[in-house]
């Protein structure tokens, strides 16, 4: 074989894998379909400006072992996620917290009166969708305004079809503390997210705009393939197309300093077809005479669509067990996003793929 390891994808995990099998003399390969490296986590310079092209990415983990690994490559600077939602022209603080309530309840001042007010709205019982687990968590009113339009054009399903599990990732606290995230570590690169993936690759062969579906049975060939494309497409959709929710991306330079003041702003209601808008020069505190603002609007996901985010129902669940047993038939390795049909945030991937080179999965 002309390798040991063929990697499918060059996003975190692939570029990962790349990079230690290499330290341990395994010779690899990288194919990457797309134009450049780093999978969706992929930045691009404009105007002095690091655009998030495929949306925002804040790096943030409390496992130190993971952000000392991440530390090797990259500056972090201390950017904090601090969301605005916007709801018929009001702006409120996410993650929900005092300052929300404070707000939508003008007569709510401490964390026990917030606590009254959502006990007097909440669901009773135990939540089967994520409609009744979010009125349990914040009552009607805040899902009604800021969670069930923004989640059902997002997500493009009516909210009592969508899992409960999905809501539980929503910070909710009654502190007026508007940071989005507890973790100890935060931060985005200081030059954006691409030169840590021009590191992790230096010196491995890597062949852009180059799909190993379409050439699959020489690869195969080649050495012992790692894969992290979407697990359907891997097998043409023997059982079924897995759903996933996706976007498109609409990136507008603006001849304007400050667009937003933020950069996430929300729009909660249903009618607004975007999610949010997106400024990326506030995410390093850019000093630049112009912007660049990215709207992000929800889209059906059909196979000619970019796999975003899995949709972990019963249903798709099953059918992604029926795919991980085909590829674990055929030794085929499988880590990511897309190969897992899992929802990892940056650090949880980085993890992952650390763990997965050091277990007895790899040949050392």
């Amino acid at each position: 074989m002309a390798f040991d390891y063929v990697i499918v994808g060059s996003g975190f995990f692939g570029a990962i894998c790349a990079y230690e099998l290499k330290k341990r003399g395994k010779r690899v390969v990288v194919l990457e379909k797309r134009k450049h490296i780093g999978g969706n986590v992929y930045t691009e310079t404009r105007d002095g400006i690091n655009v998030h092209v495929y949306g925002p990415h804040v790096f943030h983990t409390s496992d130190k072992e993971v952000w000392d690994w991440i530390n090797q490559f990259v500056t972090f600077n201390n950017y904090r996620v601090q969301t605005v939602a916007m709801y018929e022209g009001q702006a409120y603080s996410l993650p929900f917290s005092m300052w929300t309530f404070s707000k939508l309840w003008p007569e709510v001042t401490t964390p026990e009166q917030a606590k009254e007010m959502i006990k007097s709205q909440a669901w009773v019982g135990e939540p089967q969708n994520l409609e009744e687990q979010a009125m349990q968590l914040v009552g009607r009113e805040v899902y009604e305004k800021f969670i069930k339009g923004y989640t059902e054009k997002q997500w493009r399903k009516s909210a009592k079809e969508l899992p409960a599990a999905i809501i539980k990732r929503l910070p909710v606290r009654f502190t007026y503390d508007n940071n989005y995230f507890f973790d100890i570590y935060q931060g985005v690169p200081i030059g954006g997210y691409t030169q840590i993936f021009d590191k992790l690759l230096q010196g491995i062969e890597v062949k852009l705009e180059t799909d190993y579906l379409q050439n699959k049975d020489f690869w195969d060939t080649q050495g012992t393939v790692i894969y992290t494309g979407a697990i359907d497409q891997l097998f043409d959709y023997e059982y079924g197309v897995l759903e996933y929710k996706t976007v498109e991306f609409d990136h507008q330079h603006l001849e304007v300093e400050n667009f937003q003041g933020s950069a996430v702003v929300n729009y909660t209601q249903a009618e607004i077809p975007y999610t949010r808008i997106v400024e990326h020069k506030h995410f390093e505190f850019a000093k630049t005479a112009s912007t660049w603002i990215t709207y992000e609007t929800p889209v059906e996901y059909t196979k000619d669509k970019e796999p975003m985010y899995p949709v972990n129902d019963a249903t798709n669940n099953a059918i992604y067990a029926r795919y991980k047993e085909k590829a674990d038939a055929k030794n085929i390795l499988l880590g990511g996003r897309l190969a897992e049909y899992k929802y990892y945030d940056m650090h949880q991937v980085i993890r992952s793929a650390l763990n997965f080179v050091n277990s007895d999965r790899i040949a050392l």
